[in-house]
């Protein structure tokens, strides 16, 4: 079992720091269960680049439609208001910028904000860089949701991505299963620890310096 927060856990976190009314996109794998944790009576408007604004949670398995999934071909609802529609419409929304916010997984995140999620391993369920290249640079703002490390225990927050880059210097905020962490001009700075974590065993699986954590002055939002 990894240290630190479950998967569950994570994604609950993230969607706790998402405010009322944001625009935002979930990436495939972990970050889509995001939709699943927003806390009761908040509204955020859902969008998945394959063509659905306006989704909510996973339906329970008698009430699956076949036609409406996310971009990780996920079971969704629809929201009332929601919609859906072609996906070039969809990624002119995301290229005009109009999303506040997206979420997505990472193999590895660099101390400048630099993002490597795609690879080209024949082996990979995406082997291509796919929309997540136009998410990180038309979006607003770009969180990632990741494990802190790999199965292997290697860091995947590091000083240089050695992976393809998704995206140069676009990352604002890290979250794991360790920790949430910013991503400054100064390099990663510690915004919180998990339960249970200290400082020390953050550090020790980063191959980067982590600033420490400062008082919270609201920044992101």
């Amino acid at each position: 079992m990894s240290a630190g927060l479950s998967r569950t856990e994570m994604a609950s976190r993230v969607a706790r720091d998402i405010p009322e009314g944001w625009y935002v996109n979930l990436g495939i794998g972990l970050p889509t269960m995001v939709a699943d944790q927003m806390p009761a009576g908040r509204e955020v408007i859902f969008h998945s680049e394959n063509g659905v604004l306006g989704f909510g949670p996973a339906p329970p398995p008698d009430r699956v439609d076949p036609w409406l999934i996310n971009a990780g071909k996920q079971p969704v609802t629809l929201l009332p208001g929601g919609s859906y529609f072609h996906h070039a419409d969809s990624f002119a929304m995301i290229r005009g910028g109009h999303l506040d916010l997206c979420v997505l997984g990472a193999f590895q995140v660099a101390e400048n904000g630099d993002i490597a999620n795609w690879s080209t391993s024949v082996n990979d369920a995406a082997p291509a860089i796919g929309g997540a290249m136009d998410l990180a640079i038309g979006a607003r703002r770009l969180w990632v949701l990741m494990e802190h490390t790999t199965r292997e225990g290697a860091p995947r927050l590091v000083q240089r991505c050695t992976y393809p880059l998704t995206a140069p210097g676009t990352v604002r905020r890290i979250y794991t299963n360790l920790a949430v962490i910013d991503v400054t001009p100064r390099g990663f700075r510690l915004r919180e620890l998990s339960p249970g974590i200290d400082a020390a065993t953050v550090q020790a699986r980063t191959d980067a310096p982590l600033l420490p954590i400062e008082p919270d002055d609201g920044g992101e939002h």
